[in-house]
C-alpha cells in the first residue's frame, strides 16, 4: 500500500481523509486549506447543484432541438427553471461557500442566477416581452416576440458565453469532464446568440435561425451527458462504492502557484 492509499483509508472524526484526486472529483475544485472541519460536518453540496442544472438543461436542450414537436424556447419549463435550476443551484452555491470551495461556489451561483433570470424573462408577470410591444413584430422560433427583445436578449447570451469561456480556462485545474462541459457550453451560448440576433434582423432568415438553435440544443445535450457522468461519479465516490467512474483529474497536471512556490522553497 503506497502513501496515497494509506491516506485514503485513514478515518478521522468519522470521515475519510481523501487524496487530492478524489477530493477534486467530489468537489470539482483543487484541494485547498480552510479553517475548521466544515467538510466533515456538512454534506457535499456539489451534486445538489449539478442535479438542479441537469434537470433543467436536458429538457431545454430537447426543446431547442424541437424533439417530438417541442418548442417555445423552453417556456414549458418555467417552474423548473425557478425551483430546480435556480433554487437548487443557489443552495448548492451557498453550501460550497460554507465549506470554502470558491470556484464551484461562483460557478453554481452564477448559473443559479442565470436560470432565475431566464425564468423571469419567460414569466409574463415581469413583462420582458410586453415592454417591446411597440417594436416591429417578428415571427421567431417557438412563438411571438419582438425584434428589439431578440437583439437585447442576445447580448445577455453572448455575455454568458464569455463567462463560460473564463470558466473553461479555470476548469483546466479540475478535471477533463468538467472542462468539456464548459467547452460545449461556450459554442452553445454563441449559437443561441446568433439565433436571436438573426431574428432581430430587418428580414430574418427563419430557417437559418432555427438551424442555429437546433445545433445549440445539440451542444447542450452533450453538456448534459457529461454532466450526468460527473454527477454519477461524485455520488459513487460519496457513497464509497467499490467501483468508480474516471473523470480525468487535471489538478496535478497544471500545478498551482502555491505548489510551485513550495517546490521552489524545498529545492532551496
Amino acid at each position: 500500500m503506497d502513501s496515497e492509499q494509506a491516506l485514503h483509508r485513514i478515518r478521522t472524526a468519522g470521515s475519510i481523509s481523501i487524496s487530492p484526486e478524489l477530493f477534486e472529483k467530489i468537489y470539482l475544485s483543487p484541494q485547498n486549506a480552510v479553517k475548521g472541519d466544515l467538510r466533515k460536518t456538512f454534506g457535499n453540496p456539489t451534486p445538489l447543484a449539478l442535479i438542479g442544472f441537469l434537470l433543467v438543461l436536458q429538457p431545454l436542450s430537447c426543446d431547442l432541438m424541437g424533439w417530438r414537436g417541442a418548442g417555445g424556447s423552453g417556456a414549458a419549463g418555467i417552474g423548473t427553471y425557478f425551483f430546480f435550476g435556480g433554487l437548487l443551484m443557489v443552495l448548492g452555491s451557498l453550501g460550497e461557500f460554507l465549506i470554502g470551495n470558491t470556484f464551484p461556489f461562483v460557478v453554481f451561483g452564477s448559473f443559479g442566477a442565470f436560470w432565475l433570470s431566464f425564468a423571469a424573462t419567460l414569466q409574463p408577470f415581469y413583462g420582458a416581452y410586453a415592454l417591446y410591444s411597440d417594436d416591429p413584430i417578428g415571427n421567431p422560433i417557438g412563438g411571438l416576440t419582438t425584434v428589439g427583445f431578440n437583439a437585447s436578449f442576445g447580448f445577455f447570451l453572448v455575455t454568458m458565453g464569455l463567462m463560460c469561456f473564463v470558466y473553461l480556462i479555470l476548469s483546466l485545474r479540475t478535471n477533463v469532464v468538467f472542462f468539456l462541459i464548459f467547452l460545449t457550453l461556450v459554442p452553445a451560448f454563441g449559437l443561441l446568440t446568433g439565433a436571436y440576433w438573426q431574428l432581430a434582423m430587418p428580414t430574418p432568415d427563419m430557417a437559418f435561425a432555427t438551424h442555429l438553435q437546433v445545433i445549440a440544443g445539440g451542444f447542450c445535450f452533450v453538456t448534459c451527458i457529461l454532466g450526468w457522468w460527473i454527477f454519477i461519479a461524485i455520488m459513487l465516490a460519496a457513497l464509497d462504492f467499490p467501483f468508480q467512474l474516471p473523470v480525468g483529474d487535471l489538478s496535478q497536471l497544471i500545478k498551482g502557484q502555491s505548489e510551485k512556490m513550495k517546490e521552489r522553497d524545498s529545492a532551496v
